[in-house]
Protein backbone atom coordinates (compact mmCIF):
# COMPACT_ATOMS: atom_id res chain seq x y z
CA UNK A 1 0.00 0.00 0.00
CA UNK A 2 2.86 2.40 0.84
CA UNK A 3 4.47 1.70 -2.52
CA UNK A 4 1.26 2.60 -4.31
CA UNK A 5 0.94 5.83 -2.32
CA UNK A 6 4.56 6.86 -3.00
CA UNK A 7 4.28 5.99 -6.72
CA UNK A 8 4.28 9.24 -8.71
CA UNK A 9 1.24 9.80 -10.81
CA UNK A 10 1.52 10.97 -14.39
CA UNK A 11 0.33 14.51 -13.99
CA UNK A 12 0.89 17.07 -16.73
CA UNK A 13 3.80 18.45 -14.71
CA UNK A 14 5.40 15.00 -14.47
CA UNK A 15 4.94 14.40 -18.18
CA UNK A 16 6.48 17.77 -18.92
CA UNK A 17 9.46 16.88 -16.74
CA UNK A 18 10.06 13.78 -18.91
CA UNK A 19 9.13 11.17 -16.33
CA UNK A 20 7.43 8.22 -18.02
CA UNK A 21 5.49 5.35 -16.63
CA UNK A 22 7.30 2.01 -16.75
CA UNK A 23 5.96 -0.01 -19.71
CA UNK A 24 4.08 -3.17 -18.98
CA UNK A 25 5.73 -6.48 -19.70
CA UNK A 26 4.66 -7.78 -23.17
CA UNK A 27 2.69 -10.99 -23.16
CA UNK A 28 1.86 -13.08 -26.19
CA UNK A 29 -1.76 -14.14 -26.44
CA UNK A 30 -2.37 -17.17 -28.65
CA UNK A 31 -5.32 -16.50 -31.03
CA UNK A 32 -7.38 -19.53 -30.12
CA UNK A 33 -10.71 -18.45 -31.62
CA UNK A 34 -9.73 -18.80 -35.34
CA UNK A 35 -8.44 -22.34 -34.78
CA UNK A 36 -11.66 -23.29 -33.04
CA UNK A 37 -13.59 -22.39 -36.19
CA UNK A 38 -11.04 -24.34 -38.28
CA UNK A 39 -11.59 -27.56 -36.33
CA UNK A 40 -14.12 -28.95 -38.89
CA UNK A 41 -11.60 -28.33 -41.68
CA UNK A 42 -8.82 -30.05 -39.74
CA UNK A 43 -11.08 -33.05 -39.11
CA UNK A 44 -12.03 -33.26 -42.79
CA UNK A 45 -8.40 -32.89 -43.87
CA UNK A 46 -7.25 -35.61 -41.49
CA UNK A 47 -9.96 -38.08 -42.57
CA UNK A 48 -10.21 -37.41 -46.31
CA UNK A 49 -6.67 -36.21 -47.12
CA UNK A 50 -3.97 -37.09 -44.63
CA UNK A 51 -5.16 -40.61 -43.79
CA UNK A 52 -5.62 -41.74 -47.44
CA UNK A 53 -2.15 -40.40 -48.31
CA UNK A 54 -0.49 -42.24 -45.43
CA UNK A 55 -2.56 -45.35 -46.10
CA UNK A 56 -1.58 -45.29 -49.77
CA UNK A 57 2.10 -45.09 -48.87
CA UNK A 58 1.75 -48.04 -46.48
CA UNK A 59 -0.03 -50.08 -49.15
CA UNK A 60 2.74 -49.28 -51.63
CA UNK A 61 5.08 -51.14 -49.28
CA UNK A 62 2.71 -54.08 -48.99
CA UNK A 63 1.22 -56.87 -51.03
CA UNK A 64 -2.52 -56.28 -50.85
CA UNK A 65 -5.03 -57.98 -53.07
CA UNK A 66 -8.60 -56.75 -52.69
CA UNK A 67 -9.72 -60.24 -51.67
CA UNK A 68 -7.04 -60.48 -48.97
CA UNK A 69 -8.02 -59.88 -45.39
CA UNK A 70 -5.01 -57.73 -44.49
CA UNK A 71 -2.09 -56.25 -46.42
CA UNK A 72 1.22 -58.08 -46.06
CA UNK A 73 4.26 -55.83 -45.62
CA UNK A 74 6.93 -56.53 -48.27
CA UNK A 75 9.09 -53.41 -48.09
CA UNK A 76 10.23 -52.01 -51.43
CA UNK A 77 9.49 -55.15 -53.41
CA UNK A 78 6.78 -53.41 -55.43
CA UNK A 79 9.19 -50.66 -56.48
CA UNK A 80 11.97 -53.13 -57.31
CA UNK A 81 9.59 -55.19 -59.44
CA UNK A 82 8.31 -52.04 -61.10
CA UNK A 83 11.72 -50.83 -62.29
CA UNK A 84 13.26 -54.22 -63.07
CA UNK A 85 10.53 -56.57 -64.25
CA UNK A 86 7.55 -54.58 -65.52
CA UNK A 87 7.57 -53.84 -69.23
CA UNK A 88 4.14 -52.20 -69.04
CA UNK A 89 5.41 -49.68 -66.49
CA UNK A 90 8.19 -48.64 -68.87
CA UNK A 91 5.72 -48.31 -71.74
CA UNK A 92 3.28 -46.40 -69.54
CA UNK A 93 5.93 -43.97 -68.29
CA UNK A 94 7.13 -43.36 -71.86
CA UNK A 95 3.59 -42.78 -73.13
CA UNK A 96 2.84 -40.38 -70.29
CA UNK A 97 6.03 -38.35 -70.78
CA UNK A 98 5.44 -38.22 -74.53
CA UNK A 99 1.94 -36.93 -73.99
CA UNK A 100 3.12 -34.32 -71.46
CA UNK A 101 6.00 -33.01 -73.58
CA UNK A 102 3.84 -32.83 -76.72
CA UNK A 103 0.58 -31.65 -75.21
CA UNK A 104 1.82 -29.01 -72.77
CA UNK A 105 3.63 -26.81 -75.36
CA UNK A 106 0.76 -27.20 -77.82
CA UNK A 107 -1.85 -26.04 -75.30
CA UNK A 108 0.33 -23.10 -74.23
CA UNK A 109 1.01 -21.99 -77.81
CA UNK A 110 -2.63 -22.26 -78.91
CA UNK A 111 -3.94 -20.55 -75.76
CA UNK A 112 -1.41 -17.70 -75.98
CA UNK A 113 -2.06 -17.18 -79.70
CA UNK A 114 -5.83 -16.95 -79.20
CA UNK A 115 -5.42 -14.69 -76.15
CA UNK A 116 -3.06 -12.42 -78.08
CA UNK A 117 -5.64 -11.99 -80.85
CA UNK A 118 -8.55 -11.50 -78.44
CA UNK A 119 -6.58 -8.83 -76.60
CA UNK A 120 -7.10 -6.44 -79.49
CA UNK A 121 -10.10 -4.14 -79.34
CA UNK A 122 -12.20 -5.76 -82.02
CA UNK A 123 -15.90 -5.60 -82.63
CA UNK A 124 -17.75 -8.42 -80.88
CA UNK A 125 -14.58 -9.63 -79.16
CA UNK A 126 -16.50 -10.59 -76.00
CA UNK A 127 -18.57 -13.05 -78.02
CA UNK A 128 -15.43 -14.72 -79.35
CA UNK A 129 -13.94 -14.90 -75.84
CA UNK A 130 -17.02 -16.76 -74.65
CA UNK A 131 -17.05 -19.07 -77.67
CA UNK A 132 -13.42 -20.06 -77.21
CA UNK A 133 -14.00 -20.79 -73.52
CA UNK A 134 -16.91 -23.21 -74.13
CA UNK A 135 -14.65 -26.26 -74.85
CA UNK A 136 -13.12 -25.88 -71.39
CA UNK A 137 -16.58 -25.96 -69.83
CA UNK A 138 -17.29 -29.23 -71.62
CA UNK A 139 -13.84 -30.51 -70.67
CA UNK A 140 -12.74 -34.09 -71.26
CA UNK A 141 -15.99 -35.67 -70.14
CA UNK A 142 -17.37 -38.93 -71.42
CA UNK A 143 -19.60 -37.39 -74.09
CA UNK A 144 -16.73 -35.38 -75.61
CA UNK A 145 -14.43 -38.42 -75.57
CA UNK A 146 -17.03 -40.55 -77.37
CA UNK A 147 -17.61 -37.77 -79.91
CA UNK A 148 -13.86 -37.51 -80.50
CA UNK A 149 -13.61 -41.27 -81.00
CA UNK A 150 -16.41 -41.19 -83.59
CA UNK A 151 -14.75 -38.32 -85.44
CA UNK A 152 -11.44 -40.16 -85.83
CA UNK A 153 -12.82 -43.58 -86.76
CA UNK A 154 -11.84 -45.07 -90.12
CA UNK A 155 -15.15 -43.88 -91.58
CA UNK A 156 -15.42 -40.85 -89.31
CA UNK A 157 -15.78 -37.17 -90.04
CA UNK A 158 -12.04 -36.46 -90.22
CA UNK A 159 -11.35 -39.11 -92.86
CA UNK A 160 -14.45 -38.01 -94.76
CA UNK A 161 -13.07 -34.46 -94.86
CA UNK A 162 -9.67 -35.73 -96.02
CA UNK A 163 -11.38 -37.81 -98.73
CA UNK A 164 -12.63 -34.61 -100.34
CA UNK A 165 -9.01 -33.77 -101.17
CA UNK A 166 -8.26 -37.27 -102.40
CA UNK A 167 -6.39 -38.40 -99.28
CA UNK A 168 -6.73 -42.05 -98.32
CA UNK A 169 -8.37 -42.80 -94.93
CA UNK A 170 -5.93 -42.81 -92.02
CA UNK A 171 -6.23 -45.35 -89.22
CA UNK A 172 -5.98 -42.70 -86.50
CA UNK A 173 -6.87 -44.84 -83.51
CA UNK A 174 -4.97 -47.96 -84.62
CA UNK A 175 -1.64 -46.35 -85.34
CA UNK A 176 1.10 -45.98 -82.74
CA UNK A 177 2.08 -42.68 -84.35
CA UNK A 178 -1.33 -41.06 -84.80
CA UNK A 179 -3.21 -42.30 -81.72
CA UNK A 180 -1.20 -40.16 -79.22
CA UNK A 181 -1.54 -37.21 -81.59
CA UNK A 182 -5.34 -37.56 -81.51
CA UNK A 183 -5.30 -37.28 -77.71
CA UNK A 184 -2.93 -34.31 -77.87
CA UNK A 185 -5.37 -32.57 -80.22
CA UNK A 186 -8.18 -33.19 -77.75
CA UNK A 187 -6.14 -31.66 -74.93
CA UNK A 188 -5.24 -28.67 -77.09
CA UNK A 189 -8.92 -28.16 -77.89
CA UNK A 190 -9.56 -27.55 -74.18
CA UNK A 191 -7.45 -24.40 -73.94
CA UNK A 192 -10.14 -22.02 -72.65
CA UNK A 193 -9.03 -21.65 -69.02
CA UNK A 194 -5.37 -21.24 -70.00
CA UNK A 195 -6.40 -18.69 -72.62
CA UNK A 196 -8.34 -16.60 -70.09
CA UNK A 197 -5.36 -16.48 -67.72
CA UNK A 198 -3.11 -15.39 -70.58
CA UNK A 199 -5.67 -12.76 -71.57
CA UNK A 200 -5.73 -11.35 -68.05
CA UNK A 201 -1.94 -11.14 -68.07
CA UNK A 202 -1.87 -9.41 -71.47
CA UNK A 203 -4.38 -6.81 -70.32
CA UNK A 204 -2.09 -5.90 -67.40
CA UNK A 205 0.83 -5.00 -69.68
CA UNK A 206 1.29 -1.23 -69.55
CA UNK A 207 0.59 0.47 -72.93
CA UNK A 208 3.41 2.91 -72.19
CA UNK A 209 5.91 0.11 -72.80
CA UNK A 210 4.60 -0.40 -76.32
CA UNK A 211 4.52 3.35 -76.95
CA UNK A 212 8.14 3.73 -75.88
CA UNK A 213 9.16 0.76 -78.04
CA UNK A 214 7.28 2.16 -81.04
CA UNK A 215 9.08 5.49 -80.65
CA UNK A 216 12.38 3.58 -80.77
CA UNK A 217 11.32 1.90 -84.00
CA UNK A 218 10.57 -1.56 -82.62
CA UNK A 219 8.45 -3.88 -84.74
CA UNK A 220 5.50 -5.98 -83.60
CA UNK A 221 7.57 -9.15 -83.46
CA UNK A 222 10.24 -7.43 -81.37
CA UNK A 223 7.58 -6.08 -78.98
CA UNK A 224 6.16 -9.58 -78.63
CA UNK A 225 9.42 -11.29 -77.65
CA UNK A 226 11.09 -8.40 -75.78
CA UNK A 227 8.13 -6.81 -73.99
CA UNK A 228 5.00 -8.97 -73.95
CA UNK A 229 6.46 -12.37 -73.15
CA UNK A 230 8.98 -11.15 -70.51
CA UNK A 231 6.30 -9.07 -68.76
CA UNK A 232 3.79 -11.94 -68.59
CA UNK A 233 6.45 -14.57 -67.84
CA UNK A 234 4.99 -15.16 -64.32
CA UNK A 235 1.65 -15.94 -65.97
CA UNK A 236 3.41 -18.23 -68.44
CA UNK A 237 5.12 -20.02 -65.55
CA UNK A 238 1.81 -20.47 -63.74
CA UNK A 239 0.08 -21.82 -66.85
CA UNK A 240 2.97 -24.17 -67.61
CA UNK A 241 2.70 -25.78 -64.18
CA UNK A 242 -1.09 -26.13 -64.40
CA UNK A 243 -1.14 -27.53 -67.93
CA UNK A 244 1.67 -29.97 -67.16
CA UNK A 245 -0.15 -31.27 -64.07
CA UNK A 246 -3.34 -31.68 -66.07
CA UNK A 247 -1.55 -33.75 -68.70
CA UNK A 248 0.07 -35.99 -66.10
CA UNK A 249 -3.38 -36.72 -64.65
CA UNK A 250 -5.07 -37.46 -67.98
CA UNK A 251 -7.33 -40.51 -67.88
CA UNK A 252 -10.67 -40.10 -69.69
CA UNK A 253 -9.37 -39.64 -73.22
CA UNK A 254 -6.93 -42.56 -73.15
CA UNK A 255 -9.40 -44.88 -71.41
CA UNK A 256 -12.47 -44.07 -73.51
CA UNK A 257 -10.97 -43.34 -76.93
CA UNK A 258 -8.00 -45.68 -77.35
CA UNK A 259 -8.26 -47.90 -74.22
CA UNK A 260 -4.51 -47.55 -73.77
CA UNK A 261 -3.67 -48.84 -77.25
CA UNK A 262 -2.58 -49.45 -79.82
CA UNK A 263 0.39 -51.44 -78.50
CA UNK A 264 0.36 -49.42 -75.25
CA UNK A 265 1.09 -46.17 -77.14
CA UNK A 266 -1.51 -44.36 -75.04
CA UNK A 267 -1.25 -46.40 -71.85
CA UNK A 268 -0.92 -43.38 -69.57
CA UNK A 269 0.07 -43.87 -65.95
CA UNK A 270 -3.44 -43.21 -64.64
CA UNK A 271 -4.84 -45.83 -67.02
CA UNK A 272 -2.22 -48.35 -65.94
CA UNK A 273 -2.88 -47.57 -62.27
CA UNK A 274 -6.58 -48.22 -62.89
CA UNK A 275 -5.84 -51.51 -64.62
CA UNK A 276 -3.63 -52.80 -61.82
CA UNK A 277 -5.70 -51.46 -58.91
CA UNK A 278 -9.32 -51.94 -59.98
CA UNK A 279 -9.15 -54.42 -62.85
CA UNK A 280 -6.35 -56.52 -61.38
CA UNK A 281 -7.37 -55.81 -57.75
CA UNK A 282 -3.69 -55.35 -56.81
CA UNK A 283 -3.96 -52.26 -54.63
CA UNK A 284 -0.44 -52.58 -53.24
CA UNK A 285 1.20 -52.37 -56.66
CA UNK A 286 -1.27 -49.71 -57.77
CA UNK A 287 -0.36 -47.57 -54.76
CA UNK A 288 3.32 -47.93 -55.63
CA UNK A 289 2.59 -46.76 -59.18
CA UNK A 290 0.71 -43.79 -57.77
CA UNK A 291 3.64 -42.74 -55.61
CA UNK A 292 6.06 -43.04 -58.52
CA UNK A 293 3.76 -40.80 -60.57
CA UNK A 294 3.60 -38.31 -57.69
CA UNK A 295 7.39 -38.24 -57.35
CA UNK A 296 7.78 -37.78 -61.10
CA UNK A 297 5.38 -34.83 -61.10
CA UNK A 298 7.18 -33.35 -58.11
CA UNK A 299 10.58 -33.72 -59.79
CA UNK A 300 9.53 -31.97 -63.00
CA UNK A 301 7.76 -29.24 -61.04
CA UNK A 302 10.91 -28.70 -58.97
CA UNK A 303 13.00 -28.45 -62.14
CA UNK A 304 10.66 -25.82 -63.54
CA UNK A 305 10.75 -23.94 -60.25
CA UNK A 306 14.56 -23.95 -60.07
CA UNK A 307 14.97 -22.87 -63.70
CA UNK A 308 12.30 -20.16 -63.46
CA UNK A 309 14.85 -17.65 -62.15
CA UNK A 310 16.44 -17.62 -65.62
CA UNK A 311 13.30 -16.83 -67.61
CA UNK A 312 10.60 -15.55 -65.22
CA UNK A 313 10.77 -11.81 -64.57
CA UNK A 314 8.85 -10.18 -61.74
CA UNK A 315 8.04 -6.48 -61.59
CA UNK A 316 9.63 -6.02 -58.16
Amino acid sequence: MDNKRNKPSETPAVKAAGVRKRPRKWRFKFPLAPFVFLIPWFIGFAIFRAYPILRSFYLSLSHFHLLDAQPRFVGFDNYVRMFTNDILFTASAAATLRFVFLGTPMVLIVAFFIAYILNFKLKGVNLFRTAYYIPSILGGNVAVAILWRQMFRNNGLVNAALGIFGIEPIMWLRSETFAPFVLVLLSAWQFGSTMLIFLAGLQNVSPSLYEAAAMDGAKKRQMLFRITIPVISPVLFFNTINVMLRHFQEFNSAFLITEGGPFNATLFMNVYIYQRSFAGLDFGYGSALTWVLLLGIGALTLILWLTSKFWVHYSD
